[in-house]
């Protein structure tokens, strides 16, 4: 399941992940960003994973067709929220895949400074 929710910072999309991912879920969050490109051009994304539980393989090929339509030149940064270790590796090695785009990990405590981290230039 996938709950998108306000954070106070008009580029920003976020959502909250818990359990399983579906392809509504992610047609949500890929609409979300899509009107968010539309108003703003760059695009910010808060990520709070409190677990995953799978996802549909039709959710892969939504995001497969989210990055034919759009690619990944207007998220600028991407703010994780996990108490996950194995994510934080996964985080680490995106990071490197994705150079031009800022991506760091946070303890779910360490939500507001995330969402500074988020603001900054």
């Amino acid at each position: 399941m996938v709950e998108i929710f306000d954070i106070g910072v008009e580029n920003a999309v976020a959502f909250r992940v818990s359990g399983k991912i579906s392809k509504a879920d992610m047609t949500r969050i890929f609409e979300k960003c899509k009107q968010k490109i539309v108003q703003h051009g760059d695009i910010v994304l808060l990520e709070k994973i409190e677990s995953i539980g799978g996802i549909e393989v039709s959710a892969l090929l939504e995001e497969i067709k989210y990055l034919f339509e759009m690619g990944l030149a207007n998220i600028k940064k991407v703010a994780v929220l996990t108490d996950k270790i194995w994510l934080e590796k996964v985080v680490a090695i995106e990071n490197k895949f994705f150079p031009k785009i800022e991506i760091k990990c946070f303890a779910f405590e360490q939500q507001s400074v995330a969402v500074e981290f988020l603001k900054a230039p």
